[in-house]
């Protein structure tokens, strides 16, 4: 059974309760998310060939500092970096490391800032000097996925509308969704109600109210959808060794639609495109 309650400073998710947020939550998630991806424009430069992942956590750690924020991921669970960064076949949850970028690779690079107790939660697909054509399509597809499940993402409609939007653009592109990992709800918890499933049946799943904040976020393969977990307990790597990308807003429902609180302020949310732009 589903509960929306008016939302209220907690510690903690309660199972099948949705908080519905008003202007003050719309504007703490407003400038959290703007921090964020400030910092994922900033890293568009520094993602180059012979560049090693820590390198990337470093700057983000050192944005988050100057700017009075703190990075969500930092010793969460035992975490202890500020972003994600995903190569290739990795889904999500790579970690940083001194290996550098090779030209050719893709890489995610996943980034939730906490500023004044609100969870700005984004990723971006950055492309490592030239890549291949079907890393590139990957990529568009699953850029076109998000646009998808945004526009789906309004009053009257359910998650599940959302997730069958996504679906449709991937699996018709021949890629596969992955459903290990979902979005969720933020604002003043980094993983709060509900689930948003990337995949699904139109009109299923929970209703979209005015107040409601999560992020979207599908993981597209070009092989199949399955992942499995390496040793280290975090990576998460497609198992049949394709490539793998993500994207990822944060977003609140309005009275007429959603507004997406993760805009590029440079114009930079596809680095791929920017960079075919320039």
């Amino acid at each position: 059974m589903i509960t929306y309650v008016e939302a209220q400073p907690k510690s903690r998710r309660t199972p099948g309760v949705i908080p519905l947020h008003g202007a003050e939550g719309f504007e703490g998630m407003r400038k959290a998310s703007a921090l964020t991806a400030q910092a994922l424009d900033i890293l568009f430069d520094f993602v180059e060939p012979g560049v090693p992942t820590a390198k990337l956590d470093q700057i983000a750690y050192e944005f988050a500092r100057d700017n009075g924020a703190v990075p969500a991921t930092l010793f969460y669970k035992g975490y202890r970096h500020s972003i994600c960064t995903s190569i290739n076949h990795v889904v999500c949850h790579g970690i940083p490391d001194d290996r550098g970028l090779r030209e050719g690779d893709i890489v995610n690079v996943d980034l939730t800032l906490i500023l004044d107790g609100w969870y700005g939660d984004s990723s971006r697909m950055y492309p490592v000097g030239e890549i291949s054509r079907k890393a590139e399509r990957l990529i568009e597809v699953t850029y076109a996925s998000l646009e998808a499940g945004l526009a789906a993402a309004r009053p009257g409609n359910t998650t599940g509308d959302i997730g069958a939007a996504i679906q449709a653009v991937a699996e018709g592109e021949r890629m596969s969704v992955v459903r290990d990992f979902v979005g969720h709800g933020v604002g003043r918890l980094f993983h709060d109600e509900p689930n948003i499933l990337h995949f699904g049946t139109p009109g299923t799943g929970v209703p979209l109210k005015p107040g409601m904040i999560f992020t979207i976020e599908p993981m597209i393969n070009l092989g199949k959808p399955h992942v499995k977990i390496l040793s280290d307990g975090w990576t998460a790597v497609t198992r049949d060794r394709t490539l793998s990308a993500q994207c990822e807003h944060s977003i609140g429902i309005t009275e007429t639609g959603n507004e997406v609180f993760t805009v590029s302020p440079g114009s930079l949310f596809n680095p791929l495109e920017a960079r075919k732009s320039r």
